[in-house]
């Protein structure tokens, strides 16, 4: 997105243009839903396919998504609400409005708002389906090896590895913004 902006708007202009506004906010909605489907398909089937390929792989897959996922998420809460309060801040208890501290401010807050109200919370989920889906298939996979007379974990676990690694490429490379 940062490239299709460098290449299409006109930064010489004094005042921003409302056409390029909404195509940036168009442009990168678009792209956040297509992504969502990518991050959400490619973790939970590489969740299944851990689970399937083997119960270790799947005990350490959920400890890192655990541990990462709670540290990333405390970290974008707290780096959006500072960043949030900084605006106050600057505005309220410097009192430095129209100048060059408070338009960083104001790019700082339109980051930071997303950053503790949207990107940290979504967190939560991924990590509870990973887990759900996981601890569910598990319980499955040690079912047909120990169990059952015929094993056939592995020839589930393959194909789901396959889709989560076409869709982490996918997330990659086909979510590029087109060149003009």
């Amino acid at each position: 997105a940062v490239e299709f902006i460098r290449r299409t708007f006109n930064f010489a202009k004094k005042e921003a243009d409302m056409d390029d506004s909404i195509s940036v906010v168009k442009i990168c909605t678009q792209y956040a839903q297509k992504g969502m489907w990518n991050i959400f398909i490619a973790l939970i089937s590489l969740t299944l396919a851990f689970a399937f390929g083997d119960p270790n792989f799947f005990v350490a897959y959920l400890i890192s998504i655990a541990v990462f996922g709670l540290f990333q998420a405390i970290y974008m809460a707290n780096a959006g609400g500072s960043w949030d309060n900084a605006k106050k801040v600057v505005e309220v208890d410097l009192k430095e409005k129209n100048t060059p501290l408070h338009e960083a401010s104001i790019v700082g807050d339109t980051v930071g708002d997303p950053f503790k109200d949207t990107t940290s919370v979504s967190l939560n989920p991924i990590i509870k389906f990973s887990t759900l889906f996981g601890l569910l298939a598990t319980e499955m996979s040690i079912q047909m090896k120990y169990v059952e007379t015929t094993d056939i974990s592995l020839y589930i676990a393959i194909p789901f590895l396959i889709l989560g690694l076409c869709f982490v490429w996918r997330s990659f490379y086909r979510m590029r913004i087109p060149t003009v």
